[in-house]
């Protein structure tokens, strides 16, 4: 009988420490994401900010014509580097309008500016770090190919960096993309057809890692 329970003993020990192993094995399995690589601000993140900063930035409040350009559909999550959902994180985009010009007073010819174009918007990360923007396709300009601004603020944590398009032949002149090497794969995307959303417009994902 005592040799019974001894065995029984071991079995509930050695079961109480298989179980206690479990969780540092799987976080050893645990692939740990890389983070999104931080760019420069760039000279024309806005200097007053637009009334209208909500994240469709094809409409803008008060005026009569939408964005020229073609709409994109812009999603992703913010995430950390063990792939958690960070919610309530703040997302901030800029970008130019259709001709190249941006909301920025450093930006000569504002008065051709598409009035229309929000050119800064606003999202906060749902529960599941998901946020969503409808803005253009980007467009290049003198020494650029084209791109959106991203800046994320998700609690102590902030990162500010660019989003570009996948297979356009502006990449390899450009300085800035060129200067991130391998890791220009984590902030370069794929534009889709999605007509399923809007008419003849794209759809865009993507996802952002911070530390």
């Amino acid at each position: 009988m005592s040799s019974f329970k001894l065995g029984r003993r071991s079995l509930i020990a050695g079961a109480g420490a298989a179980l206690i192993g479990a969780p540092a094995m799987v976080r050893a399995r645990t692939k740990v994401l890389t983070p999104t690589p931080a760019q420069s601000e760039g000279p024309f993140y806005p200097v007053d900010l637009p009334l209208d900063r909500d994240n469709d930035l094809v409409a803008v409040s008060g005026a009569e014509a939408r964005a020229r350009g073609a709409v994109l559909h812009l999603s992703g999550r913010v995430l950390d580097r063990q792939g958690e959902p960070l919610p309530q994180a703040l997302v901030e985009i800029w970008q130019c309008d259709w001709q190249g010009i941006y909301l920025h007073p450093r930006d000569h010819e504002q008065n051709r500016r598409d009035a229309g174009f929000q050119g800064f918007g606003t999202a906060t990360t749902d529960s599941e770090g998901r946020y969503r923007f409808r803005t253009i396709r980007p467009v290049a300009y003198a020494g650029r190919t084209p791109h959106i601004h991203f800046k994320v603020v998700a609690g102590q944590s902030e990162l500010t960096t660019q989003m570009y398009v996948a297979g356009d032949a502006g990449n390899a002149r450009d300085f800035l993309y060129r200067g991130l090497g391998e890791a220009a794969a984590l902030v370069t995307v794929a534009l889709e057809p999605a007509d399923q959303i809007e008419s003849e417009s794209l759809a865009a994902r993507f996802d952002i890692v911070i530390v």
